[in-house]
């Protein structure tokens, strides 16, 4: 059984209300699509439509991760602010063009973020 996006996101919700710098998560290539998961629970996922599909190797980019192939995982720890971006990253809806513009500003947001490492940035 699937889970929906509505409930996948009301746990993701619960996750980032409290900034953390060290999550687990693992993207998962299905025959359904992609999903990120934590500790075995869905996040949210990228499903195997035309969009979903534009939406899944941002996804993985945001996360410094490489897009696993089908039938294989990749995990990676981040922050609460990298996990947000890379949720919201799978939202987009990627055959409307203005989504880019947003699309860019999320990965270079989750890029410096992971590129600080959890230090104070001054």
């Amino acid at each position: 059984m699937t889970i929906s996006r509505k409930k996948a996101w009301a746990y993701a919700e619960q996750l980032l209300s409290r900034p953390r710098r060290d999550i687990p998560v693992t993207l998962r290539h299905g025959k359904r699509g992609i999903a990120l998961l934590h500790n075995g629970r869905v996040l949210t996922r990228c499903y195997a439509s035309k969009s979903g599909q534009l939406c899944a190797p941002y996804v993985a980019q945001a996360l410094g991760l490489e897009l696993p192939l089908k039938g294989e995982r990749a995990q990676a720890n981040v922050s609460t602010g990298v996990l947000y971006r890379a949720i919201s990253i799978a939202s987009l809806d990627l055959r409307i063009p203005e989504a880019y513009i947003l699309l860019e500003r999320y990965l270079e947001e989750a890029e410096f973020q992971r590129a600080a490492g959890g230090e104070p940035v001054i």
